[in-house]
């Protein structure tokens, strides 16, 4: 527990002298370390979570987008990196700019999740950008989000809580590869980096 502790120790003395967005951040990524060590499948040790990087946590990267709802959408199959499929359906498109330039992502439904109640109002925003492959994970990042944040016409999405699939650490793993319609033709410095440990093949 040394170096988680060590970790912890770190975030909360940023967050001693920090912004309220630093904050939030701060305390949003120590959750993000506490999942690895509670996921059975985890594909980090508790001795990896040193190498785990992020962006600075940046108030532009936090935008409010206008949002559509997907109207008569139909399930779709989205490959994921290992070759099989994931049932989704599109449930809406947030439209935003970043940096002068007009940008629109689309957010999922994770059709096996609507018969769970913890994850029934869950909505899934994976990504592409020009960091990736450079200071990001080439295989693009994802934002976990729900349906409540996209009420009344808009949407605000975070891009500091952006985070790396199981696939930027080890094989085995069914990880979503983002849709050609969320590539975004412009950098996002914000969120997870590419992680600093050494990529392994366990067979999940």
């Amino acid at each position: 527990m040394i170096r988680l502790v060590i970790i912890y120790t770190v975030f909360i003395g940023l967050n001693s002298c920090s912004s309220p967005l630093t904050k939030e951040i701060t305390e949003y990524r120590k959750e993000y370390f506490k999942e690895f060590m509670s996921d059975p499948r985890s594909p980090l040790k508790e001795a990896d979570l040193v190498k785990l990087d992020f962006y600075p946590a940046a108030s532009k990267a936090r935008i409010t987008a206008s949002f559509q709802p997907a109207s008569d959408s139909e399930p779709f199959d989205m490959p994921t990196y290992s070759g099989l499929t994931r049932k989704y359906r599109k449930y809406g498109v947030a439209t935003f700019s970043w940096g002068g330039q007009k940008a629109t992502l689309s957010l999922y439904e994770n059709l096996s999740l609507l018969s769970n109640p913890d994850f029934k109002d869950y909505l899934f925003l994976p990504f592409k950008d020009e960091t990736n492959g450079v200071t990001t994970y080439g295989g693009g990042r994802y934002i976990n989000m729900s349906k409540a944040d996209a009420e009344d016409g808009s949407i605000t999405i975070d891009f500091n809580k952006c985070y790396n699939p199981y696939c930027a650490y080890s094989d085995g793993f069914n990880c979503p590869i983002p849709p050609r319609e969320n590539n975004l033709p412009f950098e996002v410095h914000a969120g997870e980096k590419n992680f600093k440990g050494a990529y392994t093949a366990v067979g999940h």
